[in-house]
């Protein structure tokens, strides 16, 4: 592996070497892999080099590498389905999108045949069968070569606290890899692998992200199964996905995503496939940020500018108190459920931060539990208002990057520093993605994170793969350490992320923003696509007796204004609840915007308007509002 001066990374201290980056020209993306088959590579040959490569990287990373009889079971089952389709790599490749594209799994993650530690030799079975999220990748024909190394149990956000090991950032020797997915993230950097599993409860797949500089991709809660993952706090983890570009990360989350009987929280619904407007991106105010990364932070705001978005400094402390929960309260206790007779036959099997901080949910009472839920609860619902003033949010991944001195000091305090910015978004049910955003003049990596309401994921990653931090920063860098150019110019995931049809609405009245109804469209998870006026041939009137307070709009012939709206993306699922909950004389209908398209709308009928007064000189109905409350 390249560190920035050309130095090699090697053994330092308590932390062990990772191997070397494969050489350029390597096989990177996962389009690479499958163009190699489609020029004539073989499976067992190829396979045969990368089981070489594989045993050249150090230990700390793996804790168990695929054997070349694990590997020629699966081979030989992607030989029989190509001999099946003649040998045709094009035809395999719709039936298997994945062929021969290799991958590993955090090692609290199972697969059929093979032990899972959770980095803990004591508390190792071997797996029945494989996860379902890797069952689904295995499917589609992808490989598993390995299962890597991690905090134990998946506690931590720092990569230090696994007995197999622990693991550097693969651009500096002295700072931590970051967790707990840090074998995962860091096979990925080394371009050993194209993608690898990880989980995320805290940030465990966004921060390791960061500091390795690779794509880290967070799916909203529920949207991929956790069936055959060994829980940290069930209720809210999350399978997480590590790859060298935005793309490959959404290809995987399409081949993984889905409904799963075998998980009690699974919840998968479809979700937005992107946004075509200018976007709304709130950011911390103030900031939490090591000096050594305002520049790169500064860019990435000033890349979100030049693309035409607006960006909308934001109080975090609502966030912040959501995230202190997660292991200041009962969550810990979450934890506890999974290793309680290990802690209390084998207590010494457990590393002792971890330990500790599992024994610290034994403090914490039922009634204490349901406090908690209860303030989540409502913070969640409070939260949601957040989205009518803000498209997305965007985070430094972390807040700093720490050395192993620093952690070593002060494990506990170090790692709650690094959930600075991650902690709260599972706890609240949305997706997130972290991607690179260049170096700092030191040559450390530096990451960003967006987040967005959940089953955002496919328009949050989109919106991600356009903003090319990486590629237009001050410091640029390839991906993860490898040669091969930062990000591309395009966006083709091979198997795209279920998405759901959605029917603009036009609002006028009380379900514009802030206004009382508001909270309606939200609940039938509708977006704010733009606010603009209508064509100029309507009359907007204030409804008599109206509770709350509506206006109606009519089309007219003659006459006519343009009167302001906002246009909701509306999932067509959710259409037929917003409509039932439309009181009379107003109704959906069409109406026609002011650059000649049309789209469904809040109308009234005629009848309605009787006795109704006439606003329309006001443009909207806001403005009449506003006037309302100053003559009051």
């Amino acid at each position: 592996m390249h560190v920035r001066d050309g130095s090699r990374l090697s053994a330092a201290g308590a932390t062990a070497g990772v191997g070397e980056s494969l050489p350029p020209g390597s096989r990177h993306t996962i389009a690479q892999w499958l163009d190699h088959y489609s020029q004539g590579g073989d499976l067992r040959t190829t396979f045969a080099q990368l089981l070489s490569q594989l045993a050249s990287t150090a230990d700390p990373i793996w804790i168990y590498r695929a054997s070349a009889a694990d590997l020629a079971a699966q081979l030989e089952i992607l030989h029989e389905r190509l001999a099946a389709v003649g040998g045709d790599v094009t035809a395999i490749r719709k039936q298997l999108p994945l062929f021969g594209v290799p991958f590993a799994v955090k090692d609290n993650i199972d697969i059929a045949g093979i032990p899972t530690t959770a980095a803990c030799a004591s508390f190792a079975y071997v797996a029945t069968e494989s996860a379902t999220a890797a069952q689904r990748l295995l499917d589609c024909g992808a490989v598993w070569v390995g299962k890597t190394n991690l905090d134990q149990f998946a506690t931590g956000l720092s990569g230090t606290r696994s007995p197999f090991g622990r693991l550097p950032s693969t651009l500096a020797v002295d700072r931590v890899s970051g967790g707990s997915s840090a074998g995962s993230a860091i096979a990925v950097s080394l371009g050993v692998i194209p993608f690898a599993l990880g989980t995320d409860t805290a940030g465990s797949g966004r921060v390791p992200a960061a500091f390795n500089n690779v794509v880290g991709l967070k799916p909203t809660p529920g949207r991929v199964s956790t069936a055959g993952v060994v829980p940290a706090c069930r209720s809210i983890d999350c399978v997480s996905v590590f790859a060298l570009a935005v793309e490959d990360a959404v290809t995987v989350l399409g081949a993984m995503e889905g409904a799963d009987d075998k998980d009690p929280y699974s919840a998968f619904l479809p979700g937005v496939r992107q946004w075509s407007k200018p976007l709304r991106v709130g950011i911390p105010d103030p900031l939490t940020l090591d000096t050594l990364y305002q520049e790169q932070w500064q860019h990435a705001v000033e890349c979100i500018k030049t693309l035409g978005h607006s960006v909308q400094p934001r109080d975090f402390s609502p966030l912040h108190a959501v995230g202190k929960s997660l292991y200041e309260g009962p969550w810990v206790a979450e934890r506890l459920v999974t290793l309680q007779s290990l802690l209390e036959h084998e207590p010494e099997a457990i590393e002792s931060t971890v330990r500790s901080i599992i024994a610290g949910g034994a403090a914490f009472s039922a009634a204490d539990a349901f406090t908690a839920v209860y303030t989540l609860k409502s913070a969640r619902s409070a939260l949601e208002r957040l989205w009518e003033h803000v498209d997305l949010l965007m985070v430094p991944t972390a807040p700093e990057h720490p050395t192993f001195v620093q952690i070593d000091a002060d494990p506990i305090g170090v790692n709650a520093r690094l959930g600075r910015y991650t902690n709260f978004v599972n706890l609240l049910g949305w997706c997130a993605i972290a991607v690179p955003a260049g170096l700092s003049q030191a040559g450390l990596p530096f990451g960003i994170t967006l987040i967005a309401p959940g089953g955002s994921d496919l328009a949050l990653a989109r919106f991600a793969a356009g903003c090319q931090f990486n590629k237009l920063a001050s410091m640029p860098s390839t991906m993860g350490t490898t040669a091969a150019a930062a990000f591309e110019d395009h966006f083709q995931p091979i198997i795209e992320p279920a998405s759901e049809l959605t029917i603009p609405v036009a609002v006028v009245g009380a379900h514009l923003s802030g206004m009382p109804l508001n909270g309606q469209l939200i609940e039938a998870r509708a977006r704010l696509a733009q606010t603009t006026t209508t064509a100029p041939r309507y009359r907007l009137y204030a409804l008599p007796g109206s509770t709350p307070p509506k206006p109606g709009l009519e089309r007219v012939v003659k006459d006519g204004c343009n009167i302001i709206v906002e246009v909701w993306d509306t999932p067509a699922t959710s259409v037929g609840q917003l409509l039932a909950r439309i009181p009379p004389p107003l109704g959906l209908g069409n109406l026609e915007l002011s650059d000649g398209t049309w789209v469904k709308g809040f109308i009234c009928e005629p009848a309605g308007l009787i006795g109704a007064t006439d606003i329309s000189e006001y443009g909207g109905w806001r403005a009449w509002v506003n006037r309302e409350r100053t003559t009051a």
